[in-house]
Parts: structure tokens; sequence; C-alpha cells
């Protein structure tokens, strides 16, 4: 199934009101990680899955990269991306992640934000980046951490006060589709272990560099908000590399 719920006119305006709709990466806590995964841009040609406002891509030609090309599903999500961007380098193409279709050994990396939970088969998808990429290309994702995407209920667990006692796991090993709720709207999303996510990169030939689990900057720590972040991830990272020929 391919979703595409950010072409739904109430789920896309919840969206665009969200800190990292708004702010940029600057307003996405993992984003302090995920830049020093993604590393040198000089000169790489880049393709970004699941490209939302283009704001990777920007960032990506902002580090020198030669060319930049991002895939969205949503129309509305790439339209915002086109009217936010001034840059002949760097092109948008709506299309599902899963229908994606590139030469071999067409780019130098490959990065993708909070998509790859919403695809059925990540391991489709570890195969067709290992074959896009060139020799000692390099992937970085991030994902909904498994820990957060195990129940279909991706809560806390509150007293009868609401305060936030614990978060929950359970059916961790239980693979496969979450119906939850995001922004207010029923969202499928497919839950997988972080095994699966590292076997199935292993699997299609990377190598891997780093697992990093997300914890929120110095900076975003003084915001009150913030302070129940460090109990537990909710967001996975992995930078992995096409083996040199």
């Amino acid at each position: 199934m391919k979703q595409n719920k950010y072409d739904d006119p109430n789920f896309f305006s919840a969206y665009e009101q969200m800190a990292r709709s708004v702010k940029g990466l600057e307003g996405a806590g993992e984003w302090h990680i995920m830049k020093e995964l993604i590393g040198d841009l000089k000169d790489k040609e880049v393709l970004d899955l699941g490209c939302g406002f283009g704001w990777h891509c920007r960032y990506a030609r902002e580090q020198q990269a030669r060319s930049v090309l991002g895939v969205d599903i949503s129309e509305r999500m790439i339209e915002r991306a086109r009217e936010m961007t001034n840059d002949p380098s760097i092109a948008y193409i709506r299309a599902s992640i899963e229908d994606i279709d590139f030469s071999n050994a067409q780019f130098d990396v490959v990065i993708s934000s909070l998509a790859f939970h919403y695809i059925q088969s990540f391991q489709t998808i570890c195969a067709k980046v290992y074959d896009y990429l060139i020799p000692g290309g390099r992937f970085v994702f991030s994902v909904e951490h498994p820990i957060f995407t195990s129940r279909d209920e991706q809560d806390w667990y509150y007293d009868d006060q609401g305060n936030r006692l614990h978060w929950p796991v359970d059916n961790y090993q239980v693979e496969g589709v979450r119906e939850t709720n995001f922004l207010n709207e029923n969202v499928t999303k497919y839950h997988r272990t972080i095994s699966t996510y590292i076997n199935d990169l292993i699997s299609s030939g990377f190598i891997i560099r780093a697992v990093k689990e997300s914890v929120p900057s110095d900076d975003m720590l003084k915001d009150p908000e913030m302070k129940d972040e460090t109990r537990r991830p909710m967001f996975l990272m992995i930078a992995a590399e096409k083996e040199h020929s």
C-alpha cells in the first residue's frame, strides 16, 4: 500500500504547523545527529527519498552538492518544496518511494528522513538504493524508533493525574502494520525491529558505519517540553556504505 496522507488538506494543514515544518532542520530534534552522519556533500550527486518541503535538498546544496533530486509521493509536498527552492541544481519529482527507478551508480549519497516506517518492505528499498549508489556511496536515513512504533498506541502511559509514568513497549517482535494516530488522523505505519533494519542493510551488501538513537541537543533540552525526550529515543538513525568494487 502506498500511503499519501499529506495530500489530505486537514493533515497537511496540521503538518505545516509543526516546528520542523516552520523552522526547518533546526526545528528537528534529531538534526544535530543526522547532520554528522550525512557528512561531506561537496560535489556529490544526492538523492533525498521522502523529501517533504525540501529542507534536506537545500541543505545539500548549501554544502556544495553538485546536484540534488528530491522524491515525494505528495503533490502538496512537492509543490511547497518547489515554492521554497530557487536553485536549478535541485529537482523534485512526485513518486512513491516504492516506485523509484534510477540508473545504477547514479548517486553518491542517498538520504531519507522519517519516511521508511511508512513503507511495507524496507528490504526492497535497500536493494534499490544499493544499486543506485556508486561504490563507496553513502546511505543515511532516519526512521521512527522501533521502541516508538511497537504499539498502535504510540504514547506514554499516564497516571490518574496525567503524569507520564513510562513509555510502554509491547509486541516488539511482531513486525508489520500498526494503525496509529498522527496529527489527529489515522495513519498506517510499519513496525520492524532494530535488527531487521540492520540485517536488511547487511544482506543488501551495505557496510554499517554508524547507528544512532535520538537525544535532543543541549539547546533543545533547555525547553521544558523536551525533558521527556531523554527517557526513550523517538528516532533511529543509520549510516551505511556501499562496498567498494
